[in-house]
């Protein structure tokens, strides 16, 4: 895990990118790796691919941190990617693998209500994916959408969000 991380830093080859990022999205299956990957800095490695230019490069990125936001403290860490990823959801096209692969990050993430107030500017986007994508979108969507439901403060930014 170690290895992959370093590559990662040390290349800017995005084929090598990808694979490394698949290699450790598949470790983060593992509870016990998700803990290695953050103790080794892995998660801001990660994170720190999000601004990649490749399309490709930021979906294996988001998926690998879509697998280690299955523990409480990876989540206290990737809080702060949660605008960018709300950024990348909006920038992405249509029903595309990186949308979708946003969406399930922040499905992971809003599952408790701590991150709900950084979602609040995307929810207009949210419900116009809701509105324009195909049904793979819209469920990924509703899944963000009934987490946030949850949250009784956001009661007042769901009623008003203009679409």
């Amino acid at each position: 895990l170690q290895k992959l991380i370093h590559l990662l830093q040390a290349t800017d080859d995005p084929l090598i990118q990808e694979q490394a990022l698949i290699t450790l999205s598949n470790s983060a299956a593992f509870s016990v790796n998700q803990d290695i990957i953050r103790n080794l800095d892995g998660l801001s490695v990660i994170g720190g691919m999000l601004s990649d230019c490749v399309p490709k490069v930021k979906e294996k990125a988001l998926n690998a941190l879509n697998n280690l936001s299955m523990n409480i403290k990876n989540q206290e860490e990737m809080q702060v990617y949660i605008t960018q990823v709300c950024r990348n959801v909006e920038s992405a096209p249509l029903n595309s693998d990186l949308q979708l692969a946003g969406l399930r990050l922040l499905t992971n993430m809003s599952v408790t209500g701590d991150y709900h107030h950084k979602m609040i500017n995307s929810i207009p986007c949210f419900l116009h994916l809701l509105s324009e994508g195909t049904e793979r979108t819209q469920i990924q969507v509703l899944k963000v959408l009934v987490n946030l439901s949850t949250n009784p403060a956001m009661t007042r930014h769901l009623l008003r969000a203009q679409v």
